[in-house]
């Protein structure tokens, strides 16, 4: 596959994912949807690496306590996706805690209105988010920055994988979108993925147990959204891959935060 459409697929994921305005129309054919698949830990490097670069500018420069510099960095996300995930988390909470059937469950993915779960399960997503954020911050060690960049590396790849190993659950949506270059080999290109960071992160941290940890971590996680799509909601869906790629990043921001308060990171 030729250069160009790597570079297209970068753009295409800056142009859903993001709110960068990329002003351009951009091929959306299966070559280069597949293109896009394979660059998503790419594009969730470029989003680490703002997520890093912003704290270590806060610790460094920032006259504003340990509190607003860990209000900034919980805003960034939410600025960076105009709140594009969490509306998926909302839904999907919604549709979950539902205990319908799977067509139940997919008609309220479907129904604009927000319910009592979805609004419940965000505030418990945001609060978490932040504590863990607060306690990061207060810990005030710049070299925590390389974390900060593994993180959206990992959600990305578990987005990826869900979209090119789930079936979708309707035959419509950005899921259905995307799948449409699915790719047989992206689990290796993947793979390639995680031992260059692994190496990059060893030659910067002088260490590895973290990213193991990390990587052990987002397989697991994987494992479990996969198999929670395929038996709460019969496949995978727009909402469900919002829901995915925030509860991968709770989970890395946890055990960022664990590591932190026990002094191993």
């Amino acid at each position: 596959m030729k250069a160009k459409a790597y570079i297209n697929g970068l753009l295409l994921s800056f142009q859903f994912f993001s709110v960068l305005p990329i002003h351009r129309e951009l091929p959306v054919d299966a070559r280069h949807l597949q293109a896009t698949l394979r660059v998503f830990p790419l594009f969730g490097l470029v989003k680490g690496l703002l997520y890093g670069g912003v704290f270590w500018l806060l610790l460094e420069w920032s006259p504003l306590s340990p509190l607003g510099d860990a209000f900034l960095l919980w805003l960034l996300p939410i600025i960076w996706t105009g709140g594009l995930h969490l509306d998926g988390w909302i839904d999907t909470s919604d549709a979950f805690f539902s205990y319908r059937d799977v067509k139940r469950r997919l008609d309220i993915l479907n129904d604009p209105r927000v319910g009592a779960f979805g609004v419940l399960s965000l505030i418990v997503l945001l609060a978490a988010r932040f504590l863990f954020l607060y306690e990061i911050t207060k810990f005030g060690h710049s070299l925590l920055a390389t974390f900060f960049v593994l993180i959206p590396f990992y959600s990305q790849m578990v987005t990826g994988l869900l979209l090119n190993s789930v079936t979708p659950a309707k035959k419509e949506g950005i899921a259905y979108f995307f799948q449409q270059g699915k790719d047989a080999r992206l689990f290796v290109c993947y793979s390639f993925w995680v031992t260059g960071a692994g190496v990059l992160f060893f030659f910067i941290s002088g260490g590895i147990n973290v990213f193991l940890l990390f990587t052990a971590a987002a397989a697991m996680f994987f494992v479990f959204a996969r198999r929670g799509a395929l038996k709460h909601f019969g496949g995978i869906s727009g909402d469900l891959l919002g829901a995915g790629l925030e509860g991968a990043e709770l989970l890395l921001w946890m055990i960022l935060w664990l590591l932190v308060s026990i002094g191993m990171a």
